[in-house]
């Protein structure tokens, strides 16, 4: 499967599951820091964090492994995905099997920063590709946790 870089904000994307020569062509697209929100083992064959940290780091960029499944999944995990792209050189690539955990920590992140409406938020994981409206919950969750 070819890498498909889906961007969600000036800075940030998001791509389903990355492999070893995908590494490169981030790097080359002008990427500078990687975030893997996947767990190791989590499907037969996926290439391991330390595997693809390695490969990174040889690239120059900057590798953080942060896995995050559905028990995971929420305001802790987003908080900590939005210091991982505060405290790194961007643009910033995030990835997990389909891009859809990344797409859900931006937007918690973004709704507890305040920093966009959540309708305006659904619209631009729509348009990369994901709906998010089962999260709905989290992110007025997020909204009032802001105020």
């Amino acid at each position: 499967m070819a890498l498909q870089i889906r961007p969600l904000v000036d800075g940030i994307a998001v791509a389903p599951q990355i492999d070893a020569g995908d590494i490169a062509a981030i790097q080359a697209a002008g990427y500078r820091t990687i975030i893997n929100n996947r767990p190791d083992g989590e499907e037969a064959g996926q290439m391991t964090a330390a595997q693809a940290g390695e490969l990174a780091r040889s690239l120059g960029l900057v590798y953080i492994h942060q896995p995050v499944g559905g028990a995971t999944l929420g305001h802790a995990s987003a908080a900590a995905f939005a210091e991982a792209i505060a405290a790194s050189p961007g643009p910033v690539l995030a990835h997990c099997r389909s891009g859809t955990r990344c797409t859900i920590l931006w937007s918690l992140a973004e709704a507890k920063a305040g920093k966009l409406p959540v309708e305006e938020i659904f619209r631009i994981a729509g348009a990369a590709g994901y709906d998010i409206s089962a999260y709905r919950p989290l992110l007025d969750q997020a909204v009032q946790k802001s105020g």
